[in-house]
């Protein structure tokens, strides 16, 4: 055998083995396990926007997943269910490309407080009620009124973290668009004292009908310097659907009870609807600063404590 055929046999057996090692170190690399959610989510963008995302949010990937992943598909955008919450990788890389994940919708009704709706989720979800309200405190703006009153649809498995989040972000995007459309920029101060005064409305109007005539009557008594005196400020927190007595009036002593305190609470009572933003924006011109529920489950306005009198009496009659 030639010196020549002898080299080319051991260069033929060099790159084989070369490539043999390369598959054992690929099937090895692809059976570290990874520690995962069991719902996660996957980022819109490219196969490397996808991993660099991953990589930040604590998964060990790299730009061989890159490559593996560019072989076996396009991960879906959203929101996807994970058999398990430690797999291969490449098991982990291949649901990413194709799992689906069941969706359930939560709804936060306006007037509703935060600590009711965190209380119902937790059961809906199977979800730690204490994380929820710590993950809101840290990413939401707002002390109430952080999360928008509306229907979400959110994956089933997702943790206390990622569900604040999503939440979060949704309302702030939607409260931020709002404010723009109206001053040109958006400041959370001023929102803040917005969406106090729609949480208000919120509370007290029968109708949206009522909102701007209600919200006038709010800032007709804020401009006398009187104090609001409207017992949908005392329904916060855990109080939301508790009746408002006497005996509550004169022992509650927060911010909340405008009977006792002049101006608006620190911050919403509860959570608002667009129609009640807007009558807080937007209040109707009126000398209106009392209003009397009627049998109808309307209210009635007076711009005299005289006339709000003969309401109260009727009623009662």
């Amino acid at each position: 055998m030639t010196i020549n055929k002898i080299n080319r046999l051991r260069m033929v057996e060099w790159v084989t083995n070369i490539i043999l090692l390369i598959l054992i170190s690929l099937i090895f690399y692809t059976t570290i396990p990874i520690k995962t959610e069991k719902t996660i989510y996957i980022p819109k963008g490219s196969v490397s926007n996808i991993i660099t995302q991953l990589t930040k949010n604590g998964y060990m990937l790299s730009k061989i997943d890159k490559y593996i992943l560019v072989l076996i598909g396009k991960p879906k955008y959203g929101w996807i269910s994970i058999s398990d919450t430690e797999i291969n990788r490449i098991d982990f890389l291949y649901q990413i490309v194709t799992a689906k994940t069941k969706m359930v919708n939560i709804t936060l009704i306006p007037s509703e407080t935060t600590t009711i709706f965190l209380d119902e989720i937790s059961k809906q979800l199977s979800l730690d009620k204490s994380k929820l309200n710590y993950y809101l405190k840290i990413f939401s703006p707002y002390q109430e009124a952080g999360i928008y009153a509306d229907t979400y649809s959110v994956p089933l498995g997702i943790n206390e973290k990622d569900l604040i989040k999503f939440l979060v972000f949704q309302s702030n995007e939607k409260y931020e668009k709002l404010s723009k459309e109206i001053y040109g920029n958006y400041s959370i101060k001023k929102w803040n004292r917005i969406m106090t005064i729609a949480s208000i409305i919120q509370k007290e109007a029968g109708t949206i009908k009522e909102m701007p005539l209600v919200s006038s009557v709010i800032f007709n008594r804020l401009k006398k310097n009187m104090r609001l005196q409207m017992d949908g400020t005392l329904n916060y927190g855990k109080y939301s659907h508790i009746k408002i007595t006497r005996k509550r009036i004169k022992e509650d002593k927060s911010r909340f009870n405008t009977y006792k305190h002049r101006g608006l609470p620190p911050y919403p009572v509860s959570s608002v609807s667009i129609d009640a933003i807007k009558a807080s924006i937007n209040p109707a011109k009126t000398n209106y600063l009392y209003f009397m529920k009627n049998s109808k489950g309307e209210h009635d306005f007076s711009t005299t404590y005289k006339r709000h009198r003969e309401y109260i009496n009727l009623k009662n009659i």
